[in-house]
């Protein structure tokens, strides 16, 4: 069964910048993943930035993230893929999001987002083309 990972729970509401708990993806099969970014609330003239980021023992998780979604300004939902099949090391992940406010209003930032992986089944991913069967013909 594919594996189904929250990095930032549904509901949260994000006003400052922060990291998410790590979670553990060594029991995944194929080390892929669709990542849904989803923003069901926020205010105006702000600004959201989220990432991915790997770690072999869940504490250091390095200086660059693995993936790193486009920066955010409205509700909606963003979908990326996650391959860390040729990353062994990475035992561990986690989000890291950074939030932006200007202007003459509230200076607090407010998204209410989550961020949800879904594990992409081995099936899917020979469908890719680079194991894809060979065609059978008959004369």
């Amino acid at each position: 069964m594919a594996l189904q990972l929250s990095l930032i729970p549904p509901g949260s509401e994000l006003e400052s910048n922060g990291d998410g708990q790590a979670v553990d993806v060594s029991a995944s099969e194929t080390r892929t993943f669709l990542c849904r970014l989803t923003i069901s609330e926020q205010i105006e003239q702000e600004s959201l930035e989220v990432s991915v980021w790997g770690s072999s023992d869940g504490q250091d998780f390095g200086r660059k993230p693995l993936l790193k979604f486009p920066q955010q300004f409205y509700c909606g939902a963003t979908k990326m893929v996650l391959d860390i099949s040729s990353r062994a090391e990475v035992k561990f992940v986690r989000a890291r999001w950074e939030v932006n406010r200007w202007g003459r209003v509230a200076p607090t930032p407010m998204f209410v987002a989550d961020l949800e992986l879904l594990e992409v089944p081995q099936m899917a991913r020979d469908l890719r083309g680079d194991s894809a069967a060979p065609v059978v013909t008959q004369s």
